[in-house]
């Protein structure tokens, strides 16, 4: 065959396969696109969603009382309407973020060219973005969630398909107002109207042509052009939203220079949406709602939207309570934060490098420095550069000059708190606090956070062991032990006392708060009796099967504590918590009531209940919450265990009214990091006062009186005689003869626990009238 019709066969055969590639890519992206636009690859939001973002109502959240204390909604809206909006905004915003508004139908196809010409072929980063002001509100009104570049692509094309539908609703100006209405602007600003009220403490009406540029600039990276932060920044972003007006004609050249030759004069006056009352149980309760509208729409087919609905949640939060314990928790938290650093000096961990080099190696901006090829050297000479951040202090300074590596440490030495408070009878939870801002630190210790408890889980140690035939008038030895089969663990008390030849009752134990004899005391029922009682206290977490466990081992929420706690107070019954009262829509109908919380089988006696609680008042009137008398002068009726981890690294106190469960718990959330000295970081020094500072403003407030002035039952006969004994007996004189003080006392720790009385244990028991 000639060469020249090989050839040619050749050119046809490639041609004929790239053609058929070409049919088969079109194909498949056609079909890719229809998938999506049918929803298969997750539903768009529905004609009523979409009709309803104009006119949509925020969900209003109210207390017990019926007070509000915040609003649901999608993005905060400022509520103007396109006439109070400026030509001279409007021309910036068309301007600058997308000179063909009025003329596309939500997708810019010329931009997408010159993207996909610029940006990918040719690689050239200044090609730009191709989203329309329609499709950038799309993504304000519904935030992107994605993990690799294949869902972000699929999200991408979603907002073309939803920016389309926006145009077919909507005129061009509503657009322009319902973006301007919901963008994100500097110090997480959302809408035009708090942006101007913020920084220029003014109406959106009011705004002038350098003030519009400036705000609509920011725009583009409202942390980098943040006018109050970087000034310089905001100046050259300014000019360039200028320089565009004056480009397209928008604005005179004499605009233009006078507006260009202004420096930045702002009159900054924050207002911030996440500021208010309960913040981390408002996102609880938004958490909640998500569920039940899901819930609600597979029962009755019914849509709903617990963002634009103008819902009604009557929630169980007391907005008085709340307010006292935010407040109280501030008071002390600053204080505490103080003396953590003061304590620790120069030795500070948090400065060590060996613990924030493990977490600037997690950063994004290491990560990055790393994939170009930086050197470590080169990387932790970046990361030291000072610059402007943002951050969360005490002082009430959020703008600080500090480095990444600066910013990490600051990061790992501030401490965390949490406080919850809830009825028992009733699982209402009546205050939350998850955290010591929320703004800044959005993890919510109360639900979410999983520590050691500490010495708070020794009363649930107590009651299995009362419950499982412990008197208690039995006595103990205090002395510290070293177990054989436990590789020679050794509990010892926190007082460092001698308790040789000393012995104590349970409520002695339980008022100092003494390992050596919790652990005796588990060793008495046996580890797997102490879990399964637990459990039946609705602790869901797994229980390490450890002697240990007597000590609070154990990683509980706050919230699963409480709940544990409520049974203390309930008859012997754990009740689950509960947040919401009822749900009515914007018309009045009721869509949700609560009915009533979980509660569980009857775990104790009520006589267990009464000596336990008995037990836990002496903690407060004379052991370790003794405080709360002679430093905070509160003469309520109180029950109460502090409880503190290892190496101080975790703050418990469980305060009891005779109808109010409350969980105090502060430390850091770094696992390293705990407090120096245990004199500070032992809970009635960490976590008791947040509770100490609460009552005493409950106390102040008479429409609290059915929390405060709540008492206690008084022991019935049956308890004071079983409690009737004397709390420390020393060993009599035969035992001190054949016992060697200074030999280091050792034995086997029973983990099945004893099953068997000594003799005199059986005779006492004969003679009990009790029994």
């Amino acid at each position: 065959m000639p060469k020249k019709k090989r050839k040619k066969s050749f050119k046809k055969k490639l041609i004929s396969f790239f053609l058929k590639v070409s049919i088969v890519g079109i194909i498949f992206l056609i079909g890719f696109f229809y998938s999506i636009k049918a929803g298969l690859f997750g539903e768009l939001p529905t004609e009523k969603t979409l009709s309803n973002i104009e006119n949509s109502q925020a969900t209003a959240l109210l207390s017990d009382s019926g007070e509000n204390i915040g609003f649901l909604y999608r993005t905060y809206r400022s509520n103007v309407a396109y006439e109070d909006l400026t030509k001279h905004l409007v021309d910036a915003l068309v301007a600058t973020e997308d000179v063909r508004f009025f003329e596309h139908s939500g997708i810019d196809y010329r931009s997408l060219v010159r993207v996909l010409v610029k940006t990918v072929i040719l690689q050239d980063r200044s090609g730009g973005g191709g989203s329309t002001l329609s499709q950038q509100l799309v993504k304000n009104l519904f935030p992107r969630e994605y993990s690799n570049k294949f869902e972000l692509l699929i999200i991408k094309i979603k907002e073309a398909l939803i920016a389309q539908k926006l145009e077919s609703i909507y005129s061009k100006e509503e657009l322009l107002t319902l973006y301007l209405n919901t963008v994100s602007f500097p110090d997480n600003t959302f809408g035009i109207e708090a942006a101007a009220r913020t920084f220029f403490n003014k109406p959106v009406n009011k705004l002038d042509l350098d003030e519009a540029a400036i705000l609509v600039g920011s725009l583009k990276a409202t942390y980098t052009y943040n006018p109050r932060i970087f000034p310089e920044n905001s100046i050259n972003r300014r000019d360039i939203v200028l320089s565009q007006m004056r480009k397209y004609e928008k604005i005179s050249e004499k605009e233009y220079k006078s507006a260009k030759s202004g420096a930045i004069e702002l009159d900054y006056t924050p207002m911030k949406a996440d500021q208010g009352v309960a913040p981390y149980f408002r996102e609880q309760i938004r958490k909640k709602l998500v569920k039940w509208a899901d819930e609600y729409e597979s029962e009755t087919g019914e849509e709903i939207d617990i963002y634009g609905d103008g819902l009604k949640i009557f929630t169980t939060l007391n907005k008085d309570m709340q307010i006292y314990a935010e407040a109280a928790m501030k008071s002390h938290m600053k204080a505490l934060q103080k003396s953590f650093e003061t304590n620790w000096g120069n030795q500070a961990p948090w400065k060590k490098k060996a613990i924030y080099e493990e977490i600037i190696k997690r950063t994004h901006h290491y990560k990055a420095l790393k994939i170009q090829g930086k050197s470590e050297a080169e990387i932790e000479k970046i990361l030291n550069e000072k610059k402007k951040m943002q951050f969360f202090d005490w002082s009430g300074s959020e703008v600080k000059t500090m480095s990444v590596i600066d910013s990490i440490q600051l990061a790992l030495k501030t401490l965390q708190s949490g406080f919850v408070a809830m009825e028992p009878g009733s699982g209402a939870v009546k205050t939350w606090i998850g955290g010591i801002d929320y703004e800044y630190f959005k993890y919510d210790h109360v639900a979410q956070s999983r520590r050691q408890v500490g010495s708070t889980f020794k009363p649930i140690v107590y009651m299995a062991a009362l419950e499982n035939g412990v008197d208690p008038c039995d006595y103990f030895p205090a002395q510290a032990v070293a177990y054989e089969n436990l590789e020679g663990w050794k509990p010892t008390n926190s007082d460092n006392e001698d308790y040789t030849h000393i012995n104590v009752t349970m409520q002695e134990a339980l008022r100092k708060s003494m390992n050596t004899v919790s652990v005796k005391i588990m060793e008495e029922v046996g580890i797997s009796r102490v879990i399964d009682f637990a459990e039946d206290l609705g602790i869901n977490s797994e229980l390490p099967e450890v002697a240990s466990l007597a000590l609070g081992t154990a990683e509980l929420s706050m919230l699963e504590l409480a709940t544990a706690y409520t049974s203390f107070l309930n008859n012997g019954k754990s009740v689950e918590p509960y947040f919401i009262n009822r749900i009515e829509s914007a018309s009045g109908d009721v869509l949700y009531e609560h009915k009533g919380s979980n509660q569980a089988e009857i775990a104790f006696s009520a006589l267990h209940q009464e000596m336990m609680l008995k037990m836990m008042q002496e903690v407060v009137n004379s052991g370790t919450a003794s405080r709360l008398r002679w430093k905070y002068k509160l003469k309520n009726d109180i029950a109460g265990k502090t409880g503190t981890t290892q190496n101080n690294k975790d703050g418990w106190f469980v305060g009891l009214l005779p109808n109010l469960v409350t969980v105090s718990w502060t430390g850091s959330d770094n696992g390293n990091i705990g407090f120096k000295s245990t004199a500070i970081g032992q809970g009635a020094n960490s976590a008791l006062p947040i509770f100490g500072l609460w009552l005493e403003k409950l106390n102040q407030d008479k429409a609290l009186n059915k929390y405060t002035r709540s008492r206690f039952d008084e022991l019935s006969d049956k308890a004071k005689r079983k409690m009737d004994c004397q709390p420390i007996k020393e060993d009599g004189f035969i035992k001190k003869l054949f016992n060697n003080p200074d030999k280091e006392k050792t034995e086997k720790f029973d983990e099945a626990g004893k099953k068997k009385d000594g003799l005199f244990k059986r005779i006492k028991k004969l003679f009990n009238k009790d029994e």
